[in-house]
């Protein structure tokens, strides 16, 4: 869905306070794109994705099994950087809850947009102090990770993730094998008759297919144009959160 097809309403359903699934699943999709471009372009820029704690949880354990303190310790940073952005995330919808904010999902994906702009800043310092610029970049890609998968994990409850994929393939698996598996029992016998839930499973597979295809888009536009290729993203999260910021602007004006 490009820009031009985004009417007002539209966007307000997408991020305002008042949910659909169909607006959750949109969300997703849009989050899922943004991700993998973020993900693939911060590997682009710093050797390393940033997006799921697996690997860096197991690389924090060989390098402390193998002596490497130091690189033990930067793991350890990312890894407390990644919860620190979803700790935030929380505590930004749930101040807007408590306040009755349109914007309580929100504001969360107005702070992610302008840390994409800090992104793209630190980057033109990349090559000359690397030894500064590199770890606070990979520290703030993985800030921006947690806080934008704490964001649609509290707008699904728990149902979507947005920023790693392992459990999404795992579940479009586990679909796809209800899905061929021969059914000898009569369908009225609910027990034992297996179903796939063809919804959820078509859902995922957009979600994967956006994160790499977001991934695509990350990597040829660092590639291409280097740092600058945030601002889109950050000028489409900005899309997504204005109208609800702008209700809650408009409402906070009239009581004044």
């Amino acid at each position: 869905m490009t820009l031009k097809k985004m009417p007002i309403p539209y966007l307000r359903k997408l991020t305002g306070k008042d949910r659909s699934q169909e607006a959750n699943r949109h969300l997703a999709m849009f989050l899922c794109f943004i991700a993998g471009a973020i993900n693939a372009g911060g590997f682009l820029a710093v050797g390393q994705y940033t997006s799921h704690m697996s690997g860096i949880i197991s690389a924090m354990a060989d390098n402390l099994a193998l002596g490497s303190i130091g690189l033990m310790l930067a793991g350890l940073a990312a890894l407390l950087s990644f919860l620190l952005g979803a700790v935030s995330s929380a505590l930004l919808i749930n101040w807007g809850r408590r306040q009755e904010l349109h914007a309580e999902y929100a504001l969360p994906l107005m702070l992610e947009a302008a840390l994409l702009l800090l992104f793209g800043l630190l980057g033109g310092n990349l090559e000359g102090h690397k030894w500064l610029f590199v770890p606070l970049t990979v520290l703030l890609l993985c800030y921006i990770m947690g806080l934008q998968n704490a964001i649609i994990t509290k707008i699904s409850k728990a149902e979507i993730r947005t920023t790693h994929m392992t459990g999404m393939v795992t579940d479009i698996g586990i679909e796809i094998g209800k899905l061929v598996y021969w059914n000898k029992v009569k369908p009225s016998d609910n027990r034992l008759h297996v179903v796939a839930d063809r919804n959820k499973l078509r859902l995922l597979t957009t979600l994967v297919t956006l994160f790499f295809c977001g991934g695509l888009f990350g990597a040829i536009g660092f590639k291409q144009i280097g740092f600058i290729a945030t601002a889109p993203l950050a000028a489409l999260l900005t899309c997504l959160a204005i109208v609800p910021i702008f209700d809650d602007f408009l409402s906070f004006r009239r009581r004044t």
